[in-house]
């Protein structure tokens, strides 16, 4: 069996470069969304990861100007889809359309609002599963078939979705090979008094925040380039296969009362968000720290519990936080990381 090439290592230059442009768009959300800096971090990591991110929160509090501030940020294409009860998965992905062409009738392939760099999917569990469905393809291939054809999507694609608590009435419940092709799920919860002070301080009801792009497609695109040559240390790769085996009813202690663990996608999830929150704070590998910071909003939302547990009042929330504890990690540090023992997960 060949060798593997070994990584080709990012530079001082290129690691300086894309901590500067990750700060630079953390400050520009920070303008759209107020006292949330550790969500906004998990959103422009999974970016980053070239993950699709599922943002759920009661409504008002932010999600949907959010994901326009980030379209804005980036300069990318960006179109929203509200979802609602009656909405066909044609007008998601497009529809056949009957046209004359060169002097005969045709169908011809009339592109839908998914052909964009971003797209805005605003409570999407208010749409029938049958709906939701038609981004599944979109999600996981980027790309969309119809009529037999097959359509790529642009480069780079991202859904962002915004979802009301299941408790809500009009919501339908996400299939779970659905939510499994979000890379996060982040909970959006509500301001502090101070923080509310200041929203009505500087906005106005039914005006979006200005935000200007602070970084060109095009160097967004490197920054993309620049998260995939990060290294995954064997160690760090271990780890993630142990905290995503233990998962699984049966493999860990803390999985008592799960139904279904998670998937191989979940590791590769978590090893791409590892990978871009290192970067983001100017390493050229990913480390135990990264991969522990990111386990909530990756596995959460990929562990089913069975109807006892829920009872129980349980919740994959919990199960992950006893996986953290109870599956072992390497506790000598890489080049250039902290220890687990001696730095708190940043």
């Amino acid at each position: 069996m060949p060798t593997p090439a070994a990584p080709l290592t990012l530079n001082d230059h290129e690691l300086a470069t894309a901590r500067d442009r990750f700060e630079r768009l953390l400050s520009a959300l920070d303008t759209v969304l107020f006292g949330q800096r550790p969500l906004l971090e998990l959103v422009v990591i999974g970016v980053a990861a070239r993950g699709h991110i599922l943002l759920e929160g009661l409504p008002g509090l932010g999600k949907t100007e959010l994901v326009k501030g980030l379209a804005h940020a980036l300069g990318l294409d960006a179109r929203r889809v509200q979802f609602t009860p009656d909405l066909l998965p044609g007008d998601i992905t497009g529809n056949p359309v009957l046209q004359e062409v060169d002097g005969r009738r045709a169908f011809v392939f009339q592109r839908g609002p998914i052909f964009a760099n971003i797209l805005l999917a605003d409570e999407i569990n208010r749409a029938s599963p049958k709906t939701q469905s038609a981004l599944l393809e979109a999600m996981q291939e980027r790309r969309v078939t119809a009529g037999g054809d097959t359509h790529a999507l642009p480069e780079p694609f991202f859904v962002l979705a915004t979802q009301n608590p299941i408790e809500l009435e009009g919501t339908y419940p996400l299939p779970e090979a659905q939510l499994d092709r979000f890379l996060f799920k982040i909970e959006v919860r509500r301001n502090p008094p101070e923080v509310l002070e200041r929203i009505v301080l500087a906005r106005e009801i039914g005006v979006s925040p200005e935000v200007s792009p602070v970084m060109s497609a095009a160097e967004f695109g490197e920054l993309l380039a620049w998260t995939r040559r990060v290294h995954v240390p064997e160690s760090v790769a271990g780890y993630i296969a142990r905290l995503v085996h233990a998962t699984h009813p049966g493999e860990s202690a803390a999985s008592a009362g799960v139904r279904y663990g998670a998937s191989p996608r979940a590791a590769l999830a978590l090893a791409a968000a590892a990978k871009a929150r290192g970067l983001r704070h100017g390493r050229p590998h990913a480390s135990l720290e990264d991969v522990q910071a990111a386990a909530q909003p990756v596995l959460a939302h990929r562990i089913l519990l069975d109807h006892s547990a829920r009872l129980d009042g349980a919740t994959p929330a919990q199960v992950v936080a006893k996986l953290l504890a109870e599956v072992p990690v390497q506790t000598t540090p890489l080049p250039g990381s902290l220890s687990l023992a001696a730095a708190k997960v940043r």
